[in-house]
């Protein structure tokens, strides 16, 4: 009994408890300590500063410079020398802008033998000098043309300005003659109308959007023209030609498509290239 009583004051000395209560202790305090200390974190990398109006920029500058490198056609023109056009220019000009609509039998009928064209300007002639080469019996024609509603001769050029200039330099070569002026800048078509019913005039000089709807409403006939110029190798300020000119260039197809080839097929018009 002594021993076991002895055993038992052994288990139940005060200074063993103390000391798991201090341990319990000093574990709850590095625990709280723990907890309490703030947790480290990694170091983040700062995001870098993105512009979006940057490459926007970049790109209106990259097509503001590709607009700048685009060559235009006075460019082009401007470096090349000039060439006098030949009856194959007129014939290329027509199969390109036919060939993708029209099949192979519909564009045959729109060429023109050599035998259609007058001798082209080898940019050496004035345009009296040209004329006067083309038509050595114009005195007869003009003597002969009796009829209104025509013209002997008729010119087509891109402006109503470089129709008067053509005018003013025909005049070694028209003599007496009636010049009518045939576009549209400060004239009607009803007054060049009533000009054509009740006149009789041996030239026309003018646009080809003014001459194509004298000739759809008959104000204008064709059957007693004998000659049709196109001032095709003069260039305006910008060095465009006729052709070169997408509105000149499509009424000037128009109005050979629908009067003046068929014409020229049958012989009684020749085609001058000036």
């Amino acid at each position: 009994k002594a021993r076991a009583s002895h055993s038992i004051c052994q288990i139940k000395d005060p200074s063993d408890d103390e000391a798991i209560e201090k341990a319990s202790e000093n574990r709850t305090a590095t625990h709280q300590d723990s907890d309490s200390k703030p947790a480290v974190k990694k170091k983040r990398k700062q995001p870098t500063e993105c512009f979006l109006s940057q490459p926007e920029e970049k790109q209106e500058s990259a097509v503001k410079a590709k607009r700048r490198k685009k060559k235009k056609i006075s460019d082009v023109l401007q470096k090349s020398a000039p060439k006098p056009g030949v009856p194959a220019d007129l014939q290329n000009l027509l199969s390109q802008h036919f060939g993708e609509n029209r099949s192979v039998i519909e564009i045959e009928e729109l060429k023109l033998s050599d035998s259609c064209f007058l001798p082209a300007n080898d940019l050496t002639h004035s345009f009296s000098s040209y004329l006067k080469e083309i038509c050595p019996k114009w005195v007869k024609l003009r003597r002969s043309h009796k009829e209104k509603k025509s013209v002997v001769m008729l010119v087509l050029c891109s402006s109503a300005l470089r129709s008067l200039e053509l005018i003013k330099s025909m005049t070694a070569f028209k003599g007496d003659c009636r010049v009518i002026k045939l576009f549209a800048k400060h004239i009607k078509i009803k007054e060049q109308m009533n000009m054509l019913e009740k006149g009789m005039f041996h030239i026309g000089v003018g646009t080809p959007g003014r001459v194509k709807t004298l000739v759809e409403q008959d104000a204008l006939c064709l059957n007693s023209t004998k000659y049709m110029i196109l001032d095709w190798n003069w260039r305006d300020q910008k060095l465009r030609r006729m052709m070169d000119i997408p509105e000149i260039k499509k009424e000037t197809i128009n109005l050979l498509e629908k009067s003046i080839i068929k014409l020229c097929r049958d012989g009684s018009v020749k085609l001058g290239l000036f």
